[in-house]
């Protein structure tokens, strides 16, 4: 497994931050502010998909970054479950609903694959290199 320099260099880390553009694109619209507990839920939720990524590859240990990442993975389902309610109230379309749903669980997937990744190199992190 390629060790990451910066967090920025993590592909997820990179989809989740579209996603969280995604997200803050599709709360502008009007019927959003008839409900700002959803928007701001939503925002929250996928700017934590992305936020704890980069804060469990800067704590340096393999074991703390893996615990990030489940978080994260929970943020991301969380989103889901936005995305759900936003469809429910005819915030969103079906189709805009697919389009969110299918990036967020491929986040998931991809989140679920960096776990394994690591915990598959044998290492625990840089913070133990020498």
């Amino acid at each position: 497994m390629a060790i990451f320099k910066k967090f920025e260099d993590i592909l997820v880390w990179q989809k989740a931050r579209t996603q969280a553009d995604d997200i803050d694109t599709i709360t502008k619209k009007k019927c959003f502010y008839d409900d700002s507990r959803l928007k701001n839920q939503m925002l929250g939720s996928s700017g934590s998909v992305m936020d704890n990524i980069a804060e469990g590859h800067g704590r340096g240990g393999n074991k703390e970054f893996i615990q990030y990442l489940w978080i994260s993975n929970g943020s991301d389902a969380e989103l889901k479950s936005q995305l759900y309610r936003s469809l429910d109230k005819k915030f969103i379309s079906e189709s805009e609903f697919k389009n969110l749903y299918a990036n967020a669980d491929e986040i998931g997937r991809m989140i679920n694959g960096l776990i394994k990744a690591i915990k598959n190199s044998g290492r625990r992190g840089t913070k133990y290199d020498n």
